[in-house]
């Protein structure tokens, strides 16, 4: 059994927490600060605190975690290893080298395939057909330090990012604790990452979202899947932010209208892209509540026959 801190900020980080605390003993959990959220901007617990407290283990919150007191804690906690899972701070070389087993990183890509942020959106956006997780012996670099193993999942053709996201925290928690106590016995030899197939996934920005009605149909629908649940596919209709967020390809639609026109359809509006066209099942205007297409179309007819775009 490993004693171990753990080091996570949101919902893909629970699962590996979870079951790093029934395999292992976790002396401390190192989390974000309290962010302001929804209308009232309250400060509000992330999803790691939140269990972390229920499971009753010591907790910091620190706003930088190199800072001096974070790491008297953690040399005052002794841990043999420190694991990481969307944790969003880099850690300081002085965390890196502190446990004797280094930092274990659990990874929502087959690195070295989508180093980064957001590998999840940039693994959908692209098309890929097959993605996982990845445990790394954490270095200095942005998710370039050496393999500790992997595990593959197919992306199936309506996974969004929140769909696939959470299948792979519960696969990337599953791994850790099988490969983690091989690695911390000394058993398990890290394997420096492939020097090719190396890609990069940067942080998603609010105004990625905006639908380029010109891409072809497949793309536009794996926007509308890759931003969701942010920051969300979008268009404008009458002046006012349109979120789409549900829509089907159709890429043998033969029809000749602009890019951006919505037809009639019998059930849900039917919008032309640069190749083929999207059936827009669900829809959200700016401040209303997100809704089906036919149910939305029922109170705006008149979005049949508009031209979507800035």
């Amino acid at each position: 059994m490993a004693i171990a801190v753990y080091m996570g900020s949101d919902e893909f980080s629970v699962p590996s927490l979870l079951a790093l605390h029934m395999a292992h003993q976790v002396v401390g959990v190192v989390t974000q600060p309290d962010r302001p959220s929804g209308r009232g901007r309250e400060l509000t617990p992330n999803a790691v605190k939140t269990t972390a407290e229920a499971l009753g283990l010591p907790l910091i919150q620190p706003l930088r975690v190199g800072a001096p007191d974070v790491l008297s804690q953690l040399r005052e906690w002794t841990p043999d290893v420190i694991v990481v899972a969307a944790f969003g701070q880099i850690l300081p070389r002085s965390i890196l080298e502190l446990p004797a087993m280094g930092c274990v990183n659990v990874h929502a890509s087959l690195l070295p395939r989508w180093r980064g942020a957001a590998p999840v959106a940039h693994v959908i956006l692209a098309g890929d057909e097959e993605t996982g997780v990845t445990l790394i012996k954490m270095d200095e670099g942005v998710d370039t330090g050496s393999i500790l193993a992997q595990e593959s999942t197919t992306i199936e053709v309506d996974d969004t990012t929140e769909t696939l996201r959470a299948r792979l925290a519960e696969l990337g928690a599953q791994l850790l604790v099988e490969v983690l106590p091989a690695y911390v016995d000394g058993d398990l030899t890290p394997r420096p990452q492939p020097g090719v197939g190396i890609t990069y996934a940067p942080q998603l920005k609010k105004t990625d979202g905006e639908i380029d009605w010109s891409q072809p149909a497949e793309q536009v629908d794996r926007m509308v899947r890759a931003y969701t649940p942010w920051p969300s596919a979008y268009t404008f209709w009458q002046g006012r932010r349109l979120r789409v967020l549900e829509t089907i390809p159709l890429l043998q639609w033969s029809g000749s209208a602009p890019p951006g026109t919505v037809l009639a359809d019998e059930v849900s509006p039917v919008v032309a892209t640069g190749d083929g066209a999207v059936w827009v099942t669900r829809l959200q205007m700016e401040g209303r509540k997100p809704m089906a297409a036919d149910q939305f179309l029922r109170g705006q007819a008149d979005l049949i026959g508009a031209v979507l775009g800035p």
